[in-house]
Order: C-alpha cells, then structure tokens, then sequence
C-alpha cells in the first residue's frame, strides 16, 4: 500500500526517513524475522523458556 501511488523516488524517501527513527538505522525485513525463528527452532535457545523475543531493531527501547 505505501508505495501503490508513489513513486520510486518519494518511496525511497519515505523508507529514509523511517529507517532514521528506528535505533539499529535500518527498516527490518523478512531475513531479520526470519533469524529469530530459526533462532527459537534451533538448538541455540534449548534453554529458553516462557521469554519475550522483541525483533524490533531497538524500537521498543526508546
């Protein structure tokens, strides 16, 4: 929906700006997602249990 009636150009804009607000610099994507629940699936958190997994790039710090 963001950029069905823009162009290339506001686009990119509109991503700048808010990668600016975000702590880590950067929008996250589907990689970053993706990280975390090969993370929780993995061997690596065998000794999590009941915790909070935030993948916000610091948002919720702020």
């Amino acid at each position: 929906l963001i950029g069905r009636h823009r162009s290339p150009e506001e686009l990119q804009l509109f991503r700048d700006k808010a990668a600016a607000t975000v702590p880590i610099g950067r929008i996250g994507d589907a990689e970053d997602i993706a990280a975390a629940a090969l993370f929780l699936a993995s061997d690596d958190s065998r000794y999590m249990l009941g915790a909070e997994l935030v993948v916000d790039g610091g948002m919720s710090q702020i």
